[in-house]
C-alpha cells in the first residue's frame, strides 16, 4: 500500500452523525462498560453547560479511535466508554419520543458488542423498550444501569439549569462534536496498545496553570532575589497541594512544617499571608538533577524547570510513621479543588471591596486555564498580588480540607469515612492521624456527627465537579478564626443543609442558585419552612432534584439513634430511588395507583445493583432479604419496621409513614 492511501484523515462528526452514519464494534480485548453516575452526569453537565453559554457553537466532547475492519465496520480501540453512553443517551432521548431538528431516528442501534451476548442483548431492548422483560441471566448490569441513570439524572439536570428537553436533544445531536481518528489498516495493534500503555503522560491544565501563575511572577517582580524566593515558594506549596490523598503537612521538610503549622503539633497555620510564608519557608533550595543548591543568590529556575520538578521534603522530614498515599481518598481532585479556591478566595476579595454581586466561578474542570485567565489573570498591575493571594489561599483551604472535610480511609483491610487531622507529638517526636474533633484516639460522638452529615452531602454528588456543598463548607471554614469549634461547626453544616433544602430542594418556584445561597446568603436558609402539600410535592418520584433530600433524612433519623442497626449505619453511593412497593410486582400482585406508588412514603434510596435485583420484588421479599446484615437506608428500614406493625405495606402503612417522615424533615427545618 503507498504512503499516500495508506494516510487517514480524522473525521469531525455531530454526535447525531456518528449514530447514524456507520457501525461500530466494541471488541473483545476491550473492557466491559464502567461508568457510573458520577462519569455518566459529569459528561450531560458538560453539555448542559457549554450549551447554555454558547447555544449556537459546536462543542468538542473528545476523540474516538477506530480501526475499519474489512466488512466495513469500525473496531474502537479508545473512546468506547463515550460513544457507549452516547448512544445510551441517544436511546433515551429515542424512547421518550423527543424531535430533533434536522435528525431521523435509525430503526436500530449502530453499536454491537463481539461476542457477548448479554451486552447485545441489553442493548437492542434498550433501544426496543423491552428490557424490563428480560431474563435476569440474559442483562448486562451495567449497561442498564447506566440507561436508567440517564432516565433519573437527565430530567434533574436540564430542570435544574431551565434547559427544554428538545433544545438540549437538537444541541447534542447537531452541534456536540466528536473527532474520529482512523488508524492506517497495516496498524500492529498490539503494537499499537504496547505504545498505548508505556507513552508518558500529557502535561496536565493545572500544570500549564502553574506555569500561567509562575510567569506572572517572573514578568511582574522586579527584584532579582525576591523573584526567585516567590517562584520557589509558589511552586513548593502548589506541589504540596497538589497530592489531594496526603495530609498538607507532609509536603514540605520538618522545619518548614514547624515554622508554618506550630512546632507544638502541626495543627495551625501560622503565616498571614504570602509574603510571610516566603519567609517562613525560605525556599531557597533549586532542584538540579538529583543534587541542591542552597545560595540565596542562585539563578532563578526557568518555568519548565520548575513544571517538571518537584520540591519534595528531605528524608529528615519524613517521619516513620507517616503512611503511603494510598491510606486516604480525597472526594475531589486537584483541578477541582482549585477552583473550589478560586470561588472562595474572589468572593472573600469581594467582601472587603464595593462589588455587591457574587462572584460566579463555574466549577467545571474542563475550563480551568479559560476560567483562572478570566477571573484571575486578566492584566492589571495587581496581577502579582492576586497571583500571592490566590496561592496563600490555596494553602489555607486544603490546610482546612484536609483536617475539617472527610476522607475515605484504607487501613487493616477495612475502609470507611474519616475526619482526621495530622498531629505532631513533640514530646515523642510522633505524627499521627488523630480524631479532628473530641477524643482523639478513641471513638468520638462529636466528630462522628459532623462525619455523617459531610457524608450525607458528599454521597449525594459522586461527580468530581460541582460539589456546592464543599464551597459551602469551605466558605465557611475559610472565614473563621482558629481553632475551629465542633458546636459552630456542626451548626453551620447543618444551617446549609436547611438553606439547600429550604431554599432548593422543597421549593417549586423561586428557587435560590448555589451560588446565592453559600455567599450571598452564608449558609443560612432564607426562605420560608414549605407546607406539607408542596413538600411531599418536591419529594414525590420525578419531582425529587437531588438524592440529599433522603439523605439528610437518613442523617436525621439517624441523630435519633433508634437502636444497633441505626446506630452502626454508614452513608454509601447509593443512587437509585427505589419505589418499595414495585412498579412492576411480581406474581400477579396488584398494581398500585400512581399517586400511592409515587409517593415519598413509597420511596427510598438504595444502591443500583439491589434495584436491579430486588426492583419488582414485594416488600416482604424486600424485607426478607434485609433481614440481616447492615441496612442501605434508615428509611428504608423503618418502612419494613412499620410493616410488622401494620398489615403488611398497604397503602395505609405508607401513608402514614410518609407524614411520620415529612414530619421528621419539618421539625428540624424549623428549629
Amino acid at each position: 500500500m503507498s504512503e499516500s492511501s495508506n494516510k487517514q484523515t480524522p473525521k469531525q462528526f455531530n454526535v447525531g452523525g456518528l449514530l447514524t452514519n456507520d457501525n461500530y464494534i466494541i471488541p473483545m480485548y476491550q473492557r466491559n462498560y464502567a461508568w457510573e453516575e458520577g462519569e455518566i452526569t459529569q459528561l450531560i453537565q458538560d453539555v448542559v453547560d457549554y450549551q447554555k453559554e454558547h447555544p449556537n457553537s459546536p462543542y468538542y466532547i473528545g476523540t474516538l479511535i477506530v480501526h475499519k475492519r474489512e466488512d466495513g465496520k469500525y473496531e474502537t480501540i479508545d473512546g468506547q466508554q463515550r460513544i457507549t453512553t452516547l448512544t445510551l443517551l441517544a436511546t433515551g432521548l429515542k424512547n421518550q419520543k423527543v424531535d430533533v431538528d434536522n435528525f431521523k431516528w435509525p430503526e436500530q442501534p449502530n453499536i454491537t458488542f463481539e461476542n457477548r451476548e448479554n451486552s447485545r442483548l441489553t442493548f437492542e431492548a434498550i433501544f426496543k423498550e423491552t428490557h424490563n422483560k428480560l431474563a435476569k441471566d440474559s442483562i448486562n448490569p451495567a449497561l442498564l444501569n447506566g440507561y436508567q441513570i440517564i432516565e433519573r439524572e437527565l430530567p434533574k439536570l436540564l430542570k435544574q439549569h431551565n434547559v427544554d428537553l428538545a433544545a438540549f436533544a437538537t444541541y447534542l445531536f447537531n452541534n456536540v462534536q466528536v473527532m474520529r481518528v482512523e488508524v492506517p489498516h497495516d496498524t500492529d495493534l498490539n503494537h499499537y496498545f504496547e505504545i498505548m500503555n508505556s507513552r508518558g503522560e500529557q502535561l496536565e491544565k493545572h500544570e500549564v496553570l502553574k506555569a500561567n501563575l509562575l510567569s506572572v511572577l517572573e514578568n511582574g517582580i522586579d527584584d532579582v532575589k525576591e523573584k526567585a524566593k516567590s517562584k520557589a515558594c509558589l511552586n513548593l506549596i502548589w506541589e504540596a497541594c497538589a497530592n489531594m490523598e496526603r495530609y498538607v503537612q507532609t509536603g514540605f521538610s520538618l522545619e518548614q512544617r514547624n515554622a508554618v503549622f506550630g512546632a507544638k503539633d502541626w495543627c495551625s497555620l501560622s503565616a498571614k499571608n504570602f509574603d510571610d510564608l516566603v519567609t517562613k519557608l525560605n525556599p531557597t533550595q533549586k532542584p538540579v538533577g538529583a543534587e541542591y543548591k542552597a545560595d540565596p543568590d542562585f539563578q532563578s529556575p526557568t518555568l519548565s524547570e520548575i513544571i517538571n520538578s518537584s520540591i519534595a521534603p528531605d528524608d529528615k522530614g519524613k517521619e516513620k510513621n507517616e503512611d503511603a498515599p494510598q491510606r486516604f481518598n480525597s472526594v475531589i481532585n486537584f483541578p477541582n479543588f482549585l477552583l473550589q479556591v478560586l470561588r472562595i478566595y474572589l468572593n472573600a476579595l469581594k467582601y472587603g471591596s464595593s462589588l455587591t454581586s457574587i462572584v460566579e466561578v463555574p466549577l467545571d474542570d474542563k475550563r480551568l486555564l479559560g476560567i483562572f485567565q478570566e477571573h484571575l489573570l486578566q492584566g492589571d498591575q495587581n496581577n502579582v498580588e492576586r497571583v500571592k493571594g490566590f496561592v496563600f489561599a490555596l494553602l489555607r483551604c486544603k490546610y482546612l480540607y484536609d483536617h475539617y472535610v472527610i476522607k475515605r480511609e484504607f487501613i487493616k483491610d477495612k475502609d470507611g469515612w474519616s475526619l482526621k487531622r495530622y498531629k505532631w507529638n513533640d514530646s515523642n517526636k510522633v505524627a499521627s492521624y488523630v480524631n479532628t474533633f473530641g477524643a482523639e484516639e478513641e471513638s468520638s460522638a462529636e466528630n462522628r456527627t459532623v462525619l455523617m452529615l459531610l457524608a450525607a452531602f458528599h454521597v449525594s454528588t459522586p461527580s468530581q465537579a460541582y460539589k456546592h456543598w464543599l464551597s459551602g463548607a469551605l466558605n465557611w471554614l475559610y472565614q473563621q478564626n482558629q481553632p475551629i469549634r465542633v458546636e459552630s461547626y456542626r451548626s453551620a453544616l447543618e444551617s446549609l443543609a436547611k438553606a439547600f433544602m429550604r431554599d432548593r430542594f422543597l421549593v417549586t418556584t423561586h428557587k435560590k442558585e448555589y451560588s446565592e445561597i453559600i455567599y450571598a446568603n452564608q449558609g443560612q436558609p432564607k426562605s420560608d419552612c414549605p407546607d406539607y402539600k408542596t413538600m411531599v410535592e418536591c419529594l414525590s418520584y420525578g419531582e425529587i432534584e437531588n438524592n440529599f433530600v433522603f439523605n439528610y433524612l437518613d442523617y436525621l433519623l439517624w441523630k435519633q439513634k433508634n437502636d444497633a442497626r441505626t446506630t452502626n449505619f454508614e452513608f454509601t453511593f447509593r443512587s437509585s430511588v427505589e419505589h418499595f412497593y414495585p412498579q412492576h410486582p411480581f406474581d400477579g400482585h396488584p398494581k398500585w395507583g400512581k399517586e400511592p406508588l409515587n409517593a415519598f412514603g413509597n420511596l427510598c434510596l438504595i444502591s443500583h445493583s439491589k434495584n436491579s435485583r430486588l426492583s419488582n420484588n414485594t416488600p416482604q421479599a424486600k424485607r426478607d432479604h434485609y433481614a440481616q446484615g447492615l441496612i442501605d437506608s434508615i428509611k428504608q428500614y423503618l418502612m419494613m419496621k412499620a410493616m410488622e406493625r401494620g398489615n403488611g405495606w398497604s397503602q395505609d402503612t405508607m401513608w402514614e409513614h410518609q407524614n411520620e417522615m415529612v414530619e421528621v424533615i419539618k421539625t428540624a427545618l424549623t428549629a
